[in-house]
């Protein structure tokens, strides 16, 4: 019910995020208030997904994601109403943008943590998370499609609306949905204590650190792409709406194979150079899409890109997911979506405004190069990532196949890294 329910709905928001930076482009003509528009929908994750996280841990999740996609349902409906009725203006897309990322920073770390619940076998986690994944990438690829001909035949509105309508799918779904809750814990501290605590217990185990460190510099740096796309559409390849909604389904379909990649493995091992190698593919992506002048060579790139985030998203996901300890989840997941899209405004003002003085194509060039450095790092980081990831694996017996791993590596006199 979850997955049907997901990828309706997902369908909606993709079409929607399309939408919304076609109909900003179309008001101003400006890179920068493509990316005023889009810091606007992102900042609120930056401030207030970790107070997400504390609820994930506290409250009961299933009806914590009732709330949430109801109120994006108005959020849909709002802008719908003013784009079908010629009132639309930029400051409006902005407030709306607001409300929405403000919606998600609740939504998020609530989503994902509740994935774990919905899993009865833990052994099956990666498999779940991958399964989620390309969910989400199905719906990237036929959103935005379908957007950009409805965009060119019948306007941004009818998107919002379809967007609107869309939510029902995901609502009813969880309404009918029946699981076992985690068991919420009394806690006498405050949010902002627990969210000291948790902080404190992410970034002081290297594992968790590391992975959420990585995420931050590719979404500062390597997420504005999406942002930017409408100018590559418009300016450089010569196209309209159609021709975004290709690139950004290409995208899809790059995640959408990544994702399949991920759903067929059966363990853990190895996900640590799996995600420095997809950092480094997602930067190559980046700057050879910025490069190209021909439609077919920038959707090969940008469905490079699209493999490489889905592999550096999910796999990070699942390390995370199956090496935190069960009353931090909410709180780590929370940090993870910060890190991945809490700190992209910052990336999409400063894309914005460097596009609007360099151009775009440079400042996406610029913005490859640091993924491909933040994937070397990480790489560096690798070796003693593993040896402390290893015990935990073994004590929390999250995955068997783990533990079998490291005792085959050790009698074959492999290196001790080789665990993670």
């Amino acid at each position: 019910m979850f997955f049907y329910g997901q990828s309706l709905s997902l369908i909606g928001t993709w079409m929607q995020r399309l939408a919304v930076g076609w109909l900003v482009y179309r008001l101003t003509n400006s890179a920068l208030w493509l990316g005023v528009v889009s810091f606007a929908g992102q900042i609120p994750c930056f401030f207030l997904t970790a107070f997400g996280g504390v609820a994930a841990d506290r409250y009961n999740k299933q009806r914590l994601l009732i709330m949430t996609q109801s109120l994006a349902m108005v959020q849909a409906l709002i802008l719908a109403l003013l784009v079908l009725t010629n009132k639309e203006a930029v400051w409006h897309l902005i407030i709306l943008n607001i409300f929405l990322g403000t919606i998600y920073a609740f939504d998020m770390p609530t989503r994902q943590a509740f994935v774990v619940e919905m899993v009865d076998k833990r052994e099956d986690l990666g498999n779940a998370i991958a399964l989620n994944s390309s969910m989400v990438n199905v719906a990237r690829l036929l959103g935005p499609s379908v957007a950009g001909l409805l965009v060119a035949t019948a306007g941004e509105g009818v998107c919002f609306l379809v967007n609107a309508a869309s939510y029902f799918a995901v609502i009813v779904s969880l309404f009918l949905m029946r699981v076992n809750p985690a068991k919420a814990r009394l806690e006498k501290a405050t949010a902002w204590q627990q969210i000291k605590g948790g902080l404190r217990y992410a970034f002081g185990f290297a594992p968790i650190k590391y992975i959420i460190l990585l995420l931050a510099v590719v979404s500062i740096t390597g997420m504005p792409y999406v942002v930017l796309m409408p100018i590559f559409a418009r300016d450089i390849l010569h196209g309209g709406p159609s021709t975004l909604g290709f690139l950004m389904g290409a995208s899809g379909v790059g995640a959408l194979v990544g994702a399949g990649y991920l759903a067929r493995r059966k363990t853990v091992l190895g996900l640590g150079k799996v995600i420095a190698l997809a950092a480094c593919l997602f930067g190559v992506g980046i700057i050879g899409f910025s490069l190209s002048t021909l439609m077919w060579i920038s959707i090969l790139f940008v469905l490079l890109t699209g493999l490489g985030m889905m592999i550096l998203m999910a796999s990070a996901n699942t390390i995370l997911q199956t090496i935190v300890e069960d009353d931090m989840r909410g709180r780590v997941m929370s940090f993870y979506v910060t890190a991945f899209l809490g700190v992209a405004p910052f990336g999409s003002l400063l894309a914005g405004t460097l596009a609007h003085r360099i151009g775009a194509t440079h400042t996406l060039l610029i913005g490859g190069v640091c993924c491909i450095l933040g994937s070397v790092l990480f790489a560096i980081k690798l070796p003693s990532i593993r040896r402390i990831a290893r015990p935990v694996y073994v004590k929390k017996g999250i995955i068997p196949q783990v533990a079998t791993g490291i005792q085959t590596a050790a009698e074959l006199s492999m290196p001790p890294e080789d665990g993670l």
